[in-house]
């Protein structure tokens, strides 16, 4: 009975490992194939466990990493991926994924991730939480430096580089271009035993920062503006905006302004001189105007609404659809879901969190409740997401606080 009980809090089990020598040649024949990635394989893994920290450029981040280290690594996941019934069950036996509440503090996680250092497994971890959406390494939390420390083990910094350009979040196409992954540095556990947690969190953000307007190389497609409205909603001569993109364009609503995306990820005015040369020139625009702006100006009119799905997220669990024709609208206190049956508010004071999932799912945190709104393709969760965190810097740090929630 002992040994049972043992066994059921057990994490490792050699079924993980088997699964990933299995899918390892598939993968890797299909990363090289879609990506074009050059993965450089860890030659100095000394069959020991690491914590691999890697930045967040493409849904395939993971298995990158995975490619390049010889043993399984248990990574840290959004807990979207175990809210899908029977699937999340298969992943959770096949790769034993560690579940995470995006944009809390979960302990349950934290534990769960010394018990596998514990047993003697690698962690796999994007410590900015949220894939890029302008092409520089988003928002880091300072716990992870605290993290690594209560682990104790070799740190591996895996470095991305390109994925922007060959698969921005925004986007639904893979364009042609050329990408590399690699573990560029190991902090070993004596180099930072003596080490402050705010002196590791600066080497970390430091190694992690990758900036793709660096790099200067075409990525090739037809559209590769399609589903910029997902992360834009901001226009320099117009302010709060909707936008439309077609191909390699994208056009303000308002003033219907035509903006064009080239291969090499700059922009350019179709017939006037635009002031940003790159998306994060723009993003980071967007992003200022939405901390200066001043909310009062609106009134209690709303900003935006949007046709959603609305649903609540059973963590660990399953998905229950509350209404599929739900109507999603913002304010500058607050975010309306209208159902057939119920009005939802949530006041940004009332919010334990709000996050964005995925390329444009909204998570709404409340009451030990978790509420997600999932629009159309075109639907932009960000500026949701924006405007919550605006309140809380305004509440907070007096209207000087720069992190909007990516």
């Amino acid at each position: 009975m002992v040994a049972d009980k043992r066994k059921s809090k057990q994490w490792i089990f050699p079924r993980h490992a088997v699964v990933r020598n299995l899918l390892y040649l598939p993968l890797l024949c299909y990363t090289k194939l879609a990506y074009h990635i050059k993965i450089e394989k860890f030659c100095d893994e000394q069959k020991r466990p690491y914590l691999i920290l890697f930045n967040h450029q493409t849904a395939f981040d993971q298995f990158f990493v995975s490619l390049s280290f010889k043993q399984h690594v248990y990574y840290v996941a959004s807990e979207d991926l175990f809210s899908n019934g029977w699937v999340s069950r298969l992943i959770t036996w096949l790769v034993a994924p560690i579940p995470f509440r995006k944009s809390t503090s979960d302990i349950t996680a934290v534990k769960n991730c010394l018990r596998i250092a514990k047993e003697g497994g690698s962690i796999g971890m994007a410590p900015e939480g949220n894939r890029t959406y302008s092409g520089t390494t988003e928002h880091i939390k300072p716990s992870v430096a605290a993290l690594a420390k209560a682990l104790g083990l070799p740190i591996a910094i895996y470095r991305i580089e390109g994925g922007f350009g060959v698969h921005p979040r925004w986007s639904d196409t893979l364009r042609r271009g050329k990408m590399r992954s690699y573990v560029s540095r190991v902090i070993e556990p004596e180099e930072y035993a003596s080490m402050s947690k705010e002196e590791l969190f600066a080497i970390i953000k430091q190694e992690l920062y990758v900036d793709e307007r660096k790099d200067t190389s075409n990525f090739y497609h037809k559209c590769t503006a399609e589903y910029l409205e997902r992360v834009l909603y901001y226009c320099p001569f117009c302010g709060l905006s909707i936008f439309d993109s077609k191909n390699d364009t994208v056009t303000c609503r308002r003033c219907l302004r035509t903006v064009q995306y080239l291969p090499n990820k700059t922009l350019k005015g179709v017939g006037f001189d635009f002031p940003y040369t790159t998306l994060k020139d723009w993003y980071d625009a967007q992003c200022q105007f939405v901390i200066n702006v001043d909310t009062s100006l609106y009134g209690d009119s709303p900003l935006y609404s949007d046709a959603i799905c609305f649903q609540e997220s059973i963590y660990c669990k399953n998905k229950v659809k509350i209404d599929k024709n739900a109507t999603l609208t913002l304010y500058a206190d607050r975010i309306v879901v209208e159902t057939a049956k119920e009005t939802y508010t949530f006041s940004f004071t009332e919010l334990s969190a709000a996050t964005v999932l995925g390329k444009n799912k909204l998570n709404l945190y409340k009451d030990n409740r978790v509420f997600q709104c999932k629009g159309k393709k075109q639907f932009n969760a960000v500026k949701y997401l924006n405007f919550y965190y605006r309140t809380l810097n305004v509440e907070e740090e007096g209207n000087n606080g720069r992190f909007l929630g990516l």
